[in-house]
């Protein structure tokens, strides 16, 4: 008798969830009449009420100036690749950087700049311009770095600081304000001049720009909060896993060299190595003038030679290399 009542209560319960799995087949619920939570846990960014850039005071309590950096602010928090290897990057490369601002006289925090132009890498934009501040062949020329076939400080990583700096410093006299000459590196001094005519103000806060230049003087405050409070933003980083300055060592070279591959060789280093140091190398010789000299720099590591003991015993004429190996051409060698 028990076991009857067992099995009526089963054929009862499985009655019950057949017809509503039968029901809510045959007639579901809509979509949007289910209550639907979803939980990002996106925190929420507050602007400082007070932001100072190369010294100068942003117009944060100015509406478009708030929502402008706003903005960029949540851009580059939440696009967290690129954040995180800009901070890895920055450790390595920015406290050199903002040495050579530093010695030209241009306040440090313009360092920034050269974050938002490359992501602190060697690259080449379509309009050619080239390195970690992205300059144009005339202008790096115009500021003493030295372009040729063999040879382009642009991809020299402080050299081409020192370039940068002085053009920012020109600026920064023309313009009055290092926030001006920010704005003019994106624009030009022409553009930018022609524009504060044009509209008949003095501040780059208070022009009407293309979407570029409008957003570019506000990415570099924006990674310049996040460097100084990365934990702020939920970037947390142990010493460990960022990038730091690699242990080199310098060599003057005082007469031309035929064959660099071989040079490396000869110096207990791989051709890699010399080009991952010496990026503004751009072919496989160097021609040195008299009375000139080049200061390659090389790893300190006496175990370095250990890495090409395989290698040393392959026997490759330089003129028998396919010429476009031979030239290394710049798309190959695009990043440090």
């Amino acid at each position: 008798m028990k076991n009857r009542y067992n099995q009526i209560i089963l054929l009862l319960v499985a009655g019950i969830i057949a017809y509503l799995i039968y029901t809510d087949f045959i007639n579901p619920v809509p979509i949007e009449k289910k209550e639907i939570i979803l939980s990002y846990g996106v925190p929420e960014l507050e602007i400082p009420d007070t932001i100072y850039f190369a010294g100068e005071r942003v117009p944060v309590e100015i509406p478009d100036v708030h929502e402008r950096l706003d903005r960029e602010l949540h851009v580059n928090t939440f696009w967290h690749s690129n954040t995180i290897f800009l901070l890895k990057r920055g450790n390595r490369w920015l406290p050199d950087i903002e040495k050579e601002l530093i010695h030209y006289g241009v306040p440090p925090d313009l360092k920034y700049l050269a974050v938002i132009e490359s992501d602190l890498q060697n690259k080449i934009s379509p309009s050619k311009a080239v390195g970690f501040w992205q300059l144009l062949k005339g202008t790096a020329r115009d500021f003493k770095l030295e372009v040729t076939s063999e040879i382009d400080e642009r991809y020299h990583p402080i050299k081409s600081t020192g370039a940068a700096a002085n053009y920012l410093r020109k600026a920064h006299q023309k313009f009055g304000t290092w926030t001006n000459a920010a704005a003019s590196y994106n624009i030009g001094r022409r553009g930018l001049d022609r524009a504060l005519k044009r509209q008949g103000v003095t501040s780059y806060y208070d022009l009407l720009l293309g979407e570029e230049t409008s957003r570019y003087v506000f990415r570099a405050i924006a990674i310049k909060l996040i460097f100084e409070s990365p934990g702020k933003y939920g970037f947390n980083f142990s010493e460990h896993n960022l990038y730091h300055k690699e242990d080199l060592k310098e060599v003057e070279i005082t007469s031309s060299i035929n064959n660099l591959r071989d040079w490396a060789f000869d110096n207990n280093i791989n051709y890699k190595q010399l080009k991952r140091y010496n990026p503004w190398l751009r072919k496989n010789s160097l021609s040195v003038g008299s009375g000139k000299s080049y200061i390659f720099q090389i790893p300190k590591d006496k175990n370095a030679k250990a890495i090409i003991a395989d290698t040393t015993s392959i026997s490759i004429e330089a003129d028998t290399l396919d010429p476009d190996i031979r030239e290394f051409p710049e798309e190959l060698e695009d990043g440090l």
